[in-house]
């Protein structure tokens, strides 16, 4: 089932963030989508949306990228480049998975055996060059 579902211009992606956060009821989201279809766009006002002020970009090489909020911190993870739940562990994603604190993660089948059920599916798909169809899924 859908929960909330939103065609938007990438440039009202900050509205489209804001929404998304009234609406889930986890701190753990699940982001799915080609490449290139704006994940990390997302990711950046989302994290505006939570009050951070600091620079927000792809932990591609890193794998997660930590950011400041009013009260807490945000996770950002990458798994593109993990092939296995093995590698997760290797890095330590329990400690992260178990904190209190947001957490974004881009690229999760390879890890969602680890999450239970309490986290947030949220797809999106390219509709045009300018456009962008959100669809969660809690």
């Amino acid at each position: 089932m859908i929960d909330l579902e939103i065609t938007y211009l990438l440039d009202e992606a900050d509205d489209v963030a804001e929404q998304l956060i009234k609406k889930i009821n986890s701190k753990t989201i699940l982001l799915h989508g080609k490449m290139g279809v704006g994940k990390t766009t997302l990711v950046k006002s989302i994290a505006k949306a939570l009050g951070s002020k600091d620079e927000v970009s792809s932990p591609t090489f890193s794998i997660i990228n930590e950011y400041q909020l009013d009260d807490g911190l945000l996770y950002h993870f990458d798994l593109y480049r993990i092939s296995d739940i093995e590698e997760a562990y290797n890095f330590g994603i329990e400690e992260y998975l178990y904190s209190d604190n947001w957490i974004i993660i881009e690229w999760p089948d390879v890890i969602k055996p680890l999450l239970g059920d309490n986290y947030c599916d949220v797809f999106l798909e390219e509709k045009h060059q300018m456009f962008r169809e959100i669809k969660l899924k809690m």
